[in-house]
């Protein structure tokens, strides 16, 4: 029980840092010192955690890493948003 509690507790920790990166993200208008590589690393490793994940059913993993996959995939649009040519 203890194990979970800590494994939750990370999880919980972990993604507010990237929810709140993915946010600083979203309300500025600065892609500088983003690489367009971060978010599309961060999605391959998760799904692939993910995958894993399940099939060693550790649930912390699964709902964390998906999370996190989806907080890559909105911090790859939002980059692709502000990044494009033409962009006012």
């Amino acid at each position: 029980m203890l194990t979970e509690a800590v494994g939750w507790a990370s999880a919980i920790v972990l993604l507010a840092t990237l929810i709140r990166q993915v946010y600083v993200q979203w309300h500025t208008d600065a892609v500088q010192g983003v690489s367009r590589w971060l978010f599309r690393g961060q999605i391959a490793a998760s799904l692939g955690f993910v995958v894993y994940s399940v099939l060693v059913e550790n649930w912390v993993f699964v709902v964390t890493n998906s999370l996190i996959a989806v907080t890559a995939l909105v911090g790859q649009a939002r980059f692709w948003y502000r990044s494009r040519p033409g962009r006012v």
